[in-house]
């Protein structure tokens, strides 16, 4: 169940930072997932350690990671968080074109981690595409969503496994 409280607004409906200064310390973890689908030789070069800007993943995992650091300076009210632990899984699957992005983020605070783990995976993915771009500027990514969380009031929390759509696209006429 789900506290459908915008709590990012005070009484009068304006933006604040939620107060947490009474909340307990707990270990909180969060992990997200996103895709990067690409062209088959992008991919290629990428597991073979071919493309002439270096290790592209192993580039991807320190971004998602710095990115993990610094969600609060992007998301406006997020709070500032003292990190544990950051995890990033790359894996590259030949058969449908893509590097899956799992990451894992831990700390003991006051406040989740949600935040900062789909951040490391935006960044993390954005970080192959800017390395690939010149490449294969149709690379696009996906199914990008909390996975599960543990930890505070509301306890742990788990996505149902849905059937994503591989594809999809926007008409813009």
């Amino acid at each position: 169940m789900t506290d459908d409280k915008l709590n990012h607004f005070n009484q009068r409906g304006e933006a604040h930072m939620v107060d947490v200064g009474d909340k307990p310390v707990s270990q909180r973890i969060a992990v997200a997932e996103g895709r990067i689908r690409m062209q088959e030789e992008t991919l290629r070069r990428i597991i073979a350690g071919e493309h002439k800007k270096g290790d592209v993943l192993g580039i991807a995992r320190v971004a998602g990671i710095m990115a993990s650091k610094k969600t609060a300076e992007l998301i406006p009210l997020c709070h500032p968080l003292s990190l544990t632990h950051v995890d990033i899984k790359l894996t590259a699957d030949e058969k449908t074109r893509t590097v899956h992005c799992i990451v894992e983020v831990k700390t003991d605070g006051k406040t989740g981690v949600e935040m900062e783990a789909l951040t490391a995976v935006q960044i993390t993915l954005l970080t192959i595409y800017d390395m690939c771009k010149a490449m294969d500027r149709g690379m696009s990514m996906s199914r990008i969503r909390l996975l599960k969380k543990s930890g505070g009031k509301s306890g742990d929390w788990q996505a149902d496994e849905e059937n994503w759509a591989d594809d999809w696209t926007l008409d813009f006429d």
